[in-house]
């Protein structure tokens, strides 16, 4: 997969490739270096995040000045935690290989019921409606926010081949925007039939060395049109521009 992308980004399929673009820091914050970050969003002025790796998963509030955990509640230590959205009045909290998911309530995180899908889970976002929720495949399943039931799904595809390992999303305006597992690649996604539109190169935010892993985790602040993003231990979390560029 990452190959082909690769040779998407050179144009090497066809002659119109999606948009290229690079992110340009604009400001840097401090991070958990210990969160093993699965699920990002801004809500209420502050962070929500959500980890993994089994016997430290947990979602958490958290202060985007300072780092500061607010709030906290850890998943059983058979689960390992993957992606999260804010609906409403509830956060969403997916696990990997457990097909089982949880529900909190958005102010005090305490839980509040669960919900099954089949096979993994990834990544979580939402268009205040309905629930966009990635699997490690090419495909982004599509839930109804209420009855958080399949209702379709979308194939990712640049350039008409299929483009997998589509890890934590957000929704920001009007796109899906998702990590590549591995790599330092955010693709902009349609929400509508699955196009590639573009792909911010995250390449150099952090020299991925020591405990660090790769980047994952993707918050849009909407009334701020802000953009942040980090990576899995991570010790700094930043505020991007997206500018075109190669």
């Amino acid at each position: 997969m990452f190959r082909i992308l690769c040779l998407l980004l050179m144009g090497q399929f066809v002659a119109q490739p999606p948009a290229r673009y690079r992110a340009k820091v604009v400001k840097s914050f401090a991070h958990d270096r210990g969160a093993f970050t699965q699920g990002l969003e801004y809500r209420d002025g502050v962070l929500v995040e959500g980890t993994g790796l089994k016997g430290q998963s947990n979602l958490r509030r958290v202060d985007l000045a300072t780092g500061r955990v607010l709030q906290r509640v850890d998943l059983p230590g058979q689960y390992f935690g993957e992606g999260i959205t804010v609906l409403g009045q509830r956060i969403l909290q997916l696990t990997w290989q457990s097909e089982v998911g949880f529900l909190y309530d958005r102010k005090t995180l305490k839980q509040v019921g669960q919900f099954r899908y089949p096979g993994e889970g990834w990544g979580l976002t939402n268009d205040g409606k309905n629930v966009y929720m990635s699997d490690g495949t090419e495909q982004i399943r599509v839930w109804d926010g209420a009855t958080l039931k399949e209702l379709r799904r979308i194939t990712v595809k640049a350039n008409g081949r299929a483009v997998d390992q589509l890890n934590e999303l957000e929704w920001v305006e009007g796109e899906i925007w998702a990590n590549v597992w591995q790599t330092d690649y955010i693709l902009r996604i349609s929400p509508a039939d699955g196009r590639v539109l573009g792909v911010i190169d995250c390449t150099g935010l952090l020299d991925v060395g020591g405990q660090a892993d790769v980047l994952n985790g993707i918050a849009y602040d909407a009334a701020g049109k802000r953009v942040f993003v980090t990576g899995k231990l991570w010790p700094r979390l930043y505020q991007i521009e997206v500018v075109r560029g190669q």
